[in-house]
């Protein structure tokens, strides 16, 4: 039986990584809602959540007005937010076909599984930093 060289083989997809958690806490509004890995390096922000079958917590992706997902196999959640962490914009993205326009206020992407934007309360006008562990803790 031959095999189509564009199938991949369920063991292959199986093994996947979950991302996450990060070493890092998302704050929304000043209250820690999700641990957070931060994207900062040219390496890291290209990969974003390639190469992973979930996302556990949050990835906060610098220096990025704008995200695609070419080659993801799920639907995430994204925040856009301003040099100040006031998010611009909220959104699903479909797999393989969603995309986030070019925004000039925009500073950082923050990518999440789906649901979790509403869940944690974060919606346009709302106010993302990154907080440190001590932060996720003490709550």
């Amino acid at each position: 039986m031959r095999r189509s060289c564009h199938s991949t083989p369920a063991p292959l997809m199986a093994r996947r990584p979950v991302f996450g958690p990060g070493d890092r806490v998302l704050l929304c509004d000043d209250r820690p809602v999700a641990p957070l890995a931060v994207a900062d390096t040219a390496r890291s922000r290209r990969k974003g959540l390639l190469g992973t079958s979930g996302v556990e917590g949050a990835l906060w992706i610098t220096r990025a007005p704008s995200v695609h997902m070419v080659g993801m196999r799920y639907p995430i959640d994204v925040a856009v937010v301003d040099r100040a962490g006031v998010v611009i914009h909220v959104a699903t993205l479909r797999a393989w076909t969603g995309m986030t326009r070019f925004r000039l206020r925009a500073s950082a992407t923050i990518e999440a599984a789906e649901g979790s934007m509403a869940a944690w309360g974060v919606r346009v006008g709302s106010r993302l930093a990154i907080g440190s562990t001590e932060q996720r803790e003490g709550d």
